[in-house]
C-alpha cells in the first residue's frame, strides 16, 4: 500500500484518513481550511475526537457545550502550545471559524468514559527531545496522563537540517511494557510552504519499506515499522501525530542499527 496521503491543496478538507481508507483499525484524521464564518461539523458514533485548532481562531460547540474564541498562533510554526477541545463517541462537534483558520480532526475508538473538555495550552506539557542536529520541540496535546480512551495526540517541530523521530523508533508489537502496537499519521507541515521533508517507514524484514518525499499538508500513514523524518536545509518542519491501537500506552523501540547515536557525544 501507499502510505503518502497527498493533500488537496485547493480544498476544504485539506486531507481525511477514515480507518477504511488507511486499512486499519484504530486511527481516523482529517485535516480542514475554513474561512472566517465557516463551520465543519465532525460526528461519529463510537468513536473519540480531539479537535486541535492549529491556526488561527475558532469556536468550538460539543452537544450543549461551547467554548469561543479558542486560538492564539497565525502559524502552527509559532512558538506556543495550541487549544483543543476532547469530545466523547457520537456527540455532535460543530467547529465555526472566527477568522481563517487550519483545523484538525483526530479520532479513535472510545466506550465513552469521558466527558468533553476544554484543553488549554497552558495545561500541555511541552519540552525539547534530542541534542545538536537531533534536536526538535515537542508539545504533549493529549498524552497518556490524560483522559480519553484510545487517543494519542502530539505535535512535533523540527527545526532546518535536523532530523525527528530519530533515532528510527517504532511500536507495532504487543510487548509491554518494551513496546506497544499503536497505528500513527503524520500530518506534516513546511516552513516556507513550498519546501518538502523526507520520512522513510520500514520494517525490520523490509517487507515495508517506502521513503517519502512529504509536502505541505501531506500525512504519512504509520501501520507499522520504523519512521524517521529528514528536514533540509532552510525548512522548518512541522508534524501533528496522531496514535491509537489496543491498549493506549507509548512504548517503542529504536532501531538497534541507530541506537548507537542516543549515546554519541
Amino acid at each position: 500500500m501507499n502510505l503518502l496521503v497527498k493533500a488537496d491543496q485547493a480544498g476544504k478538507p485539506l486531507v481525511d484518513v477514515t480507518p477504511a481508507s488507511a486499512g486499519w483499525t484504530h486511527v481516523g484524521f482529517r485535516a480542514v481550511r475554513l474561512a472566517a464564518q465557516e463551520r465543519e461539523v465532525w460526528q461519529q458514533p463510537g468513536r473519540e475526537c480531539c479537535v486541535v485548532i492549529l491556526a488561527g481562531k475558532a469556536s468550538v460547540k460539543v452537544g450543549e457545550q461551547e467554548w469561543t474564541h479558542l486560538g492564539e498562533r497565525q502559524s502552527v510554526f509559532d512558538d506556543m502550545a495550541p487549544y483543543a477541545v476532547y469530545a466523547p463517541p457520537g456527540v455532535a462537534v460543530e467547529v465555526t471559524a472566527e477568522s481563517n483558520a487550519e483545523v484538525a480532526f483526530c479520532s479513535a475508538p472510545s466506550a465513552g468514559n469521558h466527558p468533553a473538555r476544554l484543553i488549554t495550552p497552558d495545561s500541555m506539557q511541552r519540552s525539547v527531545r534530542g541534542k545538536e542536529a537531533n534536536t526538535r520541540y515537542v508539545t504533549d496535546i493529549l498524552p497518556q496522563t490524560a483522559p480519553a480512551d484510545c487517543l494519542l495526540v502530539v505535535e512535533v517541530r523540527t527545526p532546518s537540517g535536523h532530523s525527528s523521530s530519530y533515532p528510527p523508533h517504532k511500536h507495532d508489537r504487543d510487548a509491554l511494557p518494551e513496546e506497544s502496537v499503536l497505528e500513527e499519521t503524520y500530518y506534516h507541515r513546511l516552513n516556507p510552504a513550498q519546501g518538502f521533508a523526507f520520512q522513510r517507514v520500514y520494517t525490520d524484514d523490509r517487507r515495508i519499506d517506502q521513503s517519502m518525499a512529504v509536502e505541505d499538508h501531506d500525512v504519512v500513514m504509520v501501520p507499522e515499522g520504523y519512521h524517521p523524518v529528514s528536514v533540509p536545509y532552510g525548512y522548518e518542519s512541522y508534524y501533528l501525530n496522531v496514535m491509537a491501537g489496543p491498549k493506549r500506552e507509548w512504548c517503542f523501540k529504536n532501531d538497534p542499527a541507530h541506537e548507537w547515536i542516543i549515546a554519541k557525544p
